[in-house]
This record gives structure tokens, sequence and C-alpha cells, in this order.
């Protein structure tokens, strides 16, 4: 059996896995405080006959870390984390960590995201505010005061760069490692009244689409010729025998 067909079948699954992302990517090119998600490709080495073939891995996904670009609201409950670091969230699958600072509080007091999450502070404890004690001001480290009287902190999270995220409700994610509390503001804080959008880059992501469109293409004209020429070597064969 030819290799161009089983290395031509592995690249065309890479390509369609890549196309996915790419997708998703663009669909959510202005949710708030998305991740985009990119994926990491390498080269498998057949050893099962005599010459050595290359394959085409199915690729491994992982979130982008950059940073999207932020906007101004002037909602005194929208925030956006500046550096690298998360917000907490407690959810019902545990705690999940997001750069989506659109906030709101409930008629008792309860800060949470737009989707009903409690937001936590630097202990991993909800945060409840005074529904009479006016518009919170959010300072760069998280602290909330509320006519000049201290209401609570909202918490920044540091998780590890090398763990894994895995992509949980709305643009929260949720990693395989303990995140960890920031206490260093020099690089890392909150601007409220600000909020960050997603770190897709629409232009981008088109010019990916273009580039996997091609090598899609360039593949399948690959194998439609490795086709041809095994039929042709089998008509060959057949008449001289």
């Amino acid at each position: 059996m030819q290799s161009s067909f089983p290395v031509g079948l592995s690249a065309q699954l890479s390509l369609q896995k890549r196309l996915d992302t790419i997708a998703n990517n663009v669909a959510n090119a202005s949710t708030a405080g998305f991740r985009a998600e990119e994926v990491k490709f390498e080269t498998i080495l057949s050893q099962a006959g005599d010459t050595p073939v290359a394959f085409s891995s199915a690729g491994q996904s992982y979130l982008s870390r950059q940073a999207g670009e932020v906007t101004q609201t002037d909602n005194p409950l929208d925030v956006a984390v500046q550096g690298d670091a998360w917000l907490g969230i407690q959810t019902p699958g545990g705690t999940a960590y997001t750069r989506d600072g659109r906030l709101r509080m409930t008629p008792t007091g309860e800060l949470q995201t737009l989707t009903g999450h409690a937001v936590l502070d630097t202990g991993g404890a909800p945060i409840l505010l005074d529904p009479t004690g006016g518009p919170p001001r959010i300072g760069r480290d998280g602290t909330i005061t509320q006519n000049n009287v201290a209401a609570g902190a909202i918490g920044l999270f540091k998780i590890d760069d090398r763990a894994n995220l895995k992509r949980f409700e709305a643009s929260s994610v949720q990693p395989d490692r303990p995140a960890t509390p920031v206490v260093d503001f020099s690089r890392t804080g909150m601007l409220q009244g600000f909020v960050e959008g997603s770190n897709v880059n629409p232009v981008m992501e088109m010019s990916k689409l273009i580039m996997v469109s091609r090598a899609f293409d360039a593949v399948s004209s690959s194998l439609r010729e490795s086709e041809t020429s095994m039929q042709d070597a089998i008509k060959t064969l057949g008449a001289t025998s």
C-alpha cells in the first residue's frame, strides 16, 4: 500500500481539527473574555516498514492566554483584568476562572457574573456588598469601597503557566493545577469601568482559514494523483501478466 494514502488521511484529519477551532474562534470573536483555541501539531514517525514514514498528529488543543482588547464602559460594576491573572468564580461544577469582568449586584448584595456565578475574594469566599451603600469603587488591587467604607475585595488569581486549561461555562476556564492568589499588583491589577473582549483576531483567523482550505485542497489533489498512479500501475501489471 502506498504510504501517501495514510499520510494524506492524517493530514486531512489534522486540517479538519484546525478548521473546527477556527470556526469556533470566529463565532466567539465578540464574546467578552473569550480565550481563542489554538492547535499544536507534531510529526509522528512510523517504523513499521523498512522506510520511516512521517504522519501528521491529530493535534493538541490549548487556549491562548494573550490579553484581549479593553473597552471603556464607565459601568462601576465592570472590571478589566490587567496582566497575567484571572477572576475566580464559584460554579456548581467547582471554582472556575474568567477574564469576563462584567459583574452585577443582586438585590441582596451578592456580587456575581452576568451568568449568576458568585465572584470570589482572595480567600475563595463569595463577596457580599451593601445593596443600599451606593455605587462601589474598585481599586487596582480589587479592594471595594462604598461611601468610603470598605466592603470587600475581588480576588485575582494566577494560573500556573504549565497548567492545561479546560474550557468551562461561558468564557471561564478550569486549570488542572491549583491557582494562587495574586499579592503583587505592580504588573497585575483591575481597571474599573472597562471590559476585556475576546482575544480572537478575526483577520488572523480568516487568514488561517484560507491557508487551511488551500492545504486541504493540496492534500486532496495529492491523494487523487496517488490513486490515479495506483490504478495505472494495476492496469499495466494486469496487461503484462
